[in-house]
């Protein structure tokens, strides 16, 4: 075959061979930034983390409570069908004051230290349960804030009661 060639077939093929090795790569180079900008993103999100929970350290002492265990480690069974479901739970902080046990959640970034979170409420829910806390504490360190987070629960029987 000589060079340029001349068979529109044959600079057809060539064109779409080339086409395709570029769309291949094209692919395989954004596949690649996608896992280099999802590592640094994912290593700054940690790093932003970390130094929220030793800034939540510093927030919590300031405002009395006691650091009883950092990365409190709890196995909880939940049942299912009656039968258990044992899963491992691990907590910011366990921390004390004025006689309660209480857990506290560090959240950090613009969405987890919200309420209107629903991974961030059920978090709290679980910990409340699983640890057996008197409260549970939702930390803020960005914002410098401790709020302390209930969940009000009426029993079938309250609320039977309160329809009759």
């Amino acid at each position: 075959m000589t060079w340029p060639p001349h068979d529109a077939r044959t600079v057809l093929a060539v064109l779409a061979a080339a086409v395709l090795a570029g769309a291949v790569a094209a692919l395989v180079i954004a596949r690649w930034l996608r896992g280099v900008r999802g590592s640094w993103v994912a290593r700054k999100r940690a790093a932003r983390a970390g130094a929220g929970e030793g800034d939540a350290a510093v927030l919590l002492r300031r405002a009395g409570y006691r650091i009883v265990a950092a990365q409190a480690r709890t196995r909880w069974a939940v049942l299912v069908d009656g039968e258990p479901f044992e899963v491992e739970l691990r907590a910011d902080y366990l921390v004390e004051a004025d006689g309660e046990m209480l857990v506290a959640e560090v959240k950090t970034g613009d969405v987890a230290p919200r309420l209107s979170t629903a991974a961030t409420r059920r978090q709290l829910l679980e910990y409340l349960v699983a640890f057996e806390a008197d409260g549970v504490l939702l930390v803020c360190p960005e914002a410098g804030a401790i709020h302390r987070v209930e969940f009000p629960c009426a029993t079938s029987a309250d609320r039977r009661a309160s329809d009759g």
